[in-house]
């Protein structure tokens, strides 16, 4: 018992010992803050620091920077009617034989490398270039820089990620110092999604026109503006976006080649969707031999050729049964589905791609096993157009007559993909007659005028 007591003596003199620790208090967190910060918060618009360059972005895809100065520069010459200097800004850099850079409008890459290490990487593509803009400006002209930026992220990727990203900070920084650099009032939209406002869509340029009051009829002079960019069709170049992005819109187009160093006009013979629209507004004859019985007919195109739409337009009226992979998703599960038809007395129509004899050849065969002959209905529309039609019905979902199935966009690697496997169809396949349609498109007058437009 008197060891009992020890050892509790022992255990609550060592707690008697042990410190107790203060109860934790809250850390003071220093404010970054400034008193100066605070004090321009509040103080009225025309009291606060004046800010040259203002950011905001639009639908979450247009990037928009509005360079302003104070005092403002002197533009002397303001016609009735307003012109607009409309230019790309690139900033790759790719030199020809002729040692004149390909590619880009305003700025190149200070390092000679393809592509900008950082922000700093840049540099006039030509000495003369800010002296011509501050010439545009001097006569009167609005200069707005108009740039697709596929690679700018508004925002980070990631759990949690806020705040803008990388790309977006080092984006902001390079225009900050060119604009600083020019020193002329100008606005710069760039367009970072695959939607209205890229090139050569001209959701861009719509968008400048809300900005500066120039959508008001009579205010803009569209025949004196211009617009200068290096994608140009030539066979140096990347894309023809830009001088297909001046086409839509109505504007003269120069090169920075023609406009900054006089160079003379290339001859580019560039794609024009115009040269496919059908003269009337539906064809004059029906273009496929109309069959007194039960048959096979299957497809044979790349995608965007039209074969959803020559399928509505003529043979779903005879009450052919269509038969789709994009919908039933599998090769057998097509021929199940189509044997099926068949079987059941109706004709059917195979809407895929059926790129190659391999491929023709199980339809053949199914047609052989059920004793209907086979016809293919060759759609040779260019690939050209196939881009055209794949961009044109992803940038319009909701206008049934351009995008009556809410397809959406297409990526390159299914045309690539047609193009390598693709033989054109033979009679000696097995088939009773092959029908080979050139590609025209037909609509009615607002649809036409929306097909015509450039769109890839």
């Amino acid at each position: 018992m008197a060891r009992e007591k020890q050892m509790k003596r022992t255990h609550s003199s060592v707690f008697a010992k042990r410190e107790v620790s203060p109860p934790a208090t809250k850390r003071k967190i220093e404010s970054t803050t400034t008193r100066e910060a605070v004090a321009n918060f509040f103080k009225p618009p025309s009291k606060k620091p004046f800010q040259h360059l203002a950011w905001r972005t639009v639908d979450n895809s247009c990037l928009v920077a509005k360079y302003s100065t104070r005092p403002p520069v002197d533009n002397q010459a303001v016609p009735v009617k307003k012109r607009v200097a409309a230019f790309d800004l690139s900033g790759s850099n790719f030199l020809t034989r002729s040692l004149l850079p390909k590619d880009g409008t305003l700025i190149l890459t200070k390092s000679g490398n393809t592509f900008p290490r950082n922000e700093h990487d840049w540099k006039w593509w030509n000495h003369c270039v800010p002296g011509r803009i501050k010439e545009l400006y001097s006569k009167g002209y609005q200069v707005v820089i108009v740039t697709n930026q596929k690679k700018v992220l508004l925002k980070k990727v990631g759990k949690g990620a806020i705040g803008d990203s990388k790309s977006l900070t080092i984006f902001k920084s390079k225009v900050s110092m060119i604009l600083k650099d020019l020193d002329v009032p100008l606005s710069v939209y760039a367009a970072t999604e695959y939607d209205e406002y890229r090139k050569p869509r001209m959701g861009m340029w719509k968008l400048m026109l809300d900005d500066y009051d120039l959508d008001v009829e009579g205010v803009l002079d569209l025949e004196g503006s211009i617009f200068v960019g290096d994608a140009a069709g030539r066979p140096a170049d990347h894309s023809c976006v830009d001088r297909n992005f001046a086409s839509n819109i109505g504007l003269k187009f120069y090169t920075p080649e023609e406009f900054f160093l006089g160079k003379p006009q290339e001859g580019v013979e560039a794609f024009n969707p115009k040269n496919f629209i059908l003269d009337g507004t539906s064809r004059s004859s029906l273009p496929f031999p109309e069959s007194h019985g039960q048959e096979l007919v299957i497809f044979c195109g790349s995608p965007g050729a039209g074969k959803s739409t020559f399928f509505w337009k003529y043979l779903e009226p005879l009450k052919y049964k269509r038969v789709n992979q994009d919908i039933l998703k599998t090769r057998p599960k097509c021929l199940s589905v189509a044997a099926e038809y068949l079987q059941a007395g109706d004709s059917v129509a195979v809407d895929n791609t059926n790129a190659d004899p391999e491929t023709r050849a199980y339809w053949v065969k199914l047609a052989k096993e059920h004793d209907v002959p086979i016809r293919c209905v060759y759609l040779s529309t260019p690939a050209s157009i196939c881009a055209h039609n794949n961009a044109v019905r992803a940038a319009n979902p909701r206008l049934e007559s351009l995008n009556p199935e809410k397809r959406t966009f297409l990526p390159d690697v299914a045309f690539r993909s047609f193009a390598s496997r693709f033989e054109k169809p033979q009679l000696s396949e097995g088939f009773e007659d092959i029908i080979h349609i050139d590609f025209q498109f037909e609509g009615d007058p607002i649809t036409r005028e929306l097909w015509a437009q450039h769109w890839v």
